[in-house]
Order: C-alpha cells, then sequence, then structure tokens
C-alpha cells in the first residue's frame, strides 16, 4: 500500500499515513512558471495499491488539476489500483441542472477523475448522495456522524440536547446523529431566493429551553447558519453549536460566524483550515484521518467499508 499527497490537504494525508503506520509516499507536485501543473513521483508504484488524497476545495480547479495530472502519473507507472481519496468532493452542489442550458458539473468531475485513472473513490459526506451513481467506479461515501457522535458525547453530559437539521434536504443526516445520541430532531424550513440567501419560514419541532445542536455537510458562507442560529435563539433556544462535514468558509464567512450566536462552529479537516479559522474562538475542527484511513485500510484488505457504520 502507498499514500500519496497533493497539495490540497498534506496534514490530513500525513495524519491518514501515521494512522495507517505508512510514510507518504515521495512525490513532488508542483507548478511550472506558467502555472501548468506538473507531478513527478519518487518511488516505485508498478503493482501497488496507490491511495491519492486530495480535497477539491479552494482552488478547486487547481487542486482538481493536479489530481487529474497525479492520476495520470499513477496510471503510466503501472500502478495496480488507484483510488482518489476526496476528503471533500468539490463541485458537489452542481450535481442537476438548476435551468435551462447549465451543465451538471459534478457529474462531469466524476467523468474527469475516472478518465484520468482512478479505479475507485473514497469521500465523505457528498453533498447529495446520488454523486455516488455519477460514477462509473467503485465510489465509497462515509459518513461522518460517528466522529460527530464522539465528540457531541463527550461535551455534553446531561444537557436537553435537540438535534436541528437546517433544511429539509438534511433531515437524514440529522436524524443519524440524533438516534446516536438519544435526543430529539427539529427541523428548520426556510426558502432560499438566490444562491447564498436563505430565510427562515419555520422551525419544525421544540427548541424552547434547550441545547440546539445544528447539524449540516457545507458551511461556505455562513449566511444561511448563522441566519439558523438566530432563528433558534429568537424561538426561545438556550444555546446553538453547529456540527458541519466540510468547512469552506469563503468570503467572509469566519467573521460572519464570530459575529453570530452561534456558541460554537465544529468542522472536519476534510479542508485545511486557515489562520483565520484556527484563531476565532468559536470555530474548531476535529479529525476525520481515523475514519478515512480505516476505510483505507479495508479497502487494501478488501474487507467491508459499509460495516464501519454499522
Amino acid at each position: 500500500m502507498k499514500v500519496l499527497s497533493c497539495n490540497s490537504n498534506r496534514p490530513l494525508a500525513e495524519a491518514i499515513a501515521a494512522y495507517l503506520d505508512v510514510s507518504l509516499t515521495e512525490a513532488d507536485v508542483r507548478r511550472f512558471a506558467d502555472m501548468e501543473v506538473f507531478v513527478e513521483i519518487h518511488e516505485n508504484v508498478r503493482g501497488e495499491d496507490v491511495f491519492v488524497v486530495q480535497s477539491t476545495s479552494y482552488p478547486a480547479n487547481d487542486n482538481i488539476m493536479e489530481l487529474l495530472v497525479c492520476l495520470d502519473a499513477l496510471r503510466r507507472g503501472s500502478a495496480r489500483r488507484v483510488t482518489a481519496v476526496l476528503p471533500y468532493y468539490g463541485y458537489a452542489r452542481q450535481d442537476r441542472k438548476s435551468g435551462p442550458r447549465t451543465p451538471i458539473s459534478a457529474k462531469l468531475l466524476a467523468n474527469l477523475i475516472t478518465s484520468a485513472g482512478a479505479d475507485r473513490v473514497l469521500t465523505i459526506d457528498l453533498h447529495a448522495a446520488q454523486i455516488q451513481g455519477f460514477f462509473d467506479i467503485p465510489a465509497d461515501n462515509l459518513y461522518s456522524a460517528p466522529v460527530f457522535k464522539s465528540d457531541i458525547s463527550a461535551r455534553y453530559k446531561s444537557e436537553d440536547l435537540v438535534v436541528v437539521s437546517p433544511d429539509v434536504g438534511g433531515v437524514i443526516r440529522a436524524r443519524a446523529i440524533a438516534s446516536r445520541i438519544e435526543a430529539d430532531l427539529a427541523i428548520i424550513d426556510k426558502r432560499r431566493p438566490r444562491a447564498g440567501i436563505s430565510e427562515v419560514m419555520n422551525i419544525i419541532g421544540d427548541v424552547a429551553g434547550r441545547h440546539c445542536i445544528m447539524v449540516d455537510d457545507i458551511v461556505d458562507s455562513g449566511g444561511t447558519l448563522c441566519n439558523a442560529a438566530q432563528a433558534l435563539m429568537n424561538a426561545g433556544a438556550v444555546s446553538v453549536d453547529a456540527y458541519v462535514t466540510h468547512g469552506v468558509l469563503s468570503g467572509g464567512a469566519v467573521s460572519r460566524v464570530a459575529s453570530s450566536p452561534l456558541n460554537s462552529l465544529v468542522t472536519t479537516d476534510s479542508i485545511q483550515s486557515t489562520e483565520a479559522m484556527r484563531v476565532a474562538k468559536n470555530i474548531r475542527q476535529i479529525t476525520v484521518a481515523p475514519l478515512l484511513g480505516e476505510a483505507i485500510r479495508r479497502i487494501h484488505e478488501e474487507r467491508s467499508v459499509s460495516s464501519l457504520f454499522q
């Protein structure tokens, strides 16, 4: 087994390698003067089972190109099997046509990854489960629920908790957490007049006098999350914390979260943290390296991955 990292999230790749007790495969992923991507792998990969760790987060297009070039290099190096480990799958929110003459970019990216030489894909909390079906190769979608459950259980002992889905589409994800910690479920009914803008219409469930745990897959601008937190506080919640798998946190999101009613925002290290995130008082990261590492071990040993969540 070999584990290789591109440039988007090397700390996570190192943590995965440490969990597996292997060294990262030596490789250079660099740019020419005109910013073209070049990859050179310094170890023999012929006949090897190789796992490439690369989150396709900001700058998404650069990181995607690094991944594709790396996959091509491994295929030409005669690797036996190549797994693209994508802790965060970029373009996942473009999973359907949003209007006439618009693309389905999540499917396009799946095609590119397959064509470049990936034999299988491993990711966490896809924005839409049907993206697994965009691939013509095996695609394992892991769930952050066990990681979040452990953190929530360690921090909240006797509080009256309610798990909140910030929209109807996230109910299944929130219910998975609620069932694990034996808490009630609430749902925020909202409308989205345009991208990045949402308005809370109604709160379904009892949140008054209770500690709310919001669960979502992506926080980008932070507007939706902060508006939801304010609505919960207005409805009588004692406190609001958020557990979100992928902390994109673009633009002024960090400052928006810092000035919001959120007691804390917990994300995973599927996307490498920025300096602004590291110094923010109410934002912290928990690692998914053991989860990914165990899945990689099971794939390499031809064992069940789904049993991780049973």
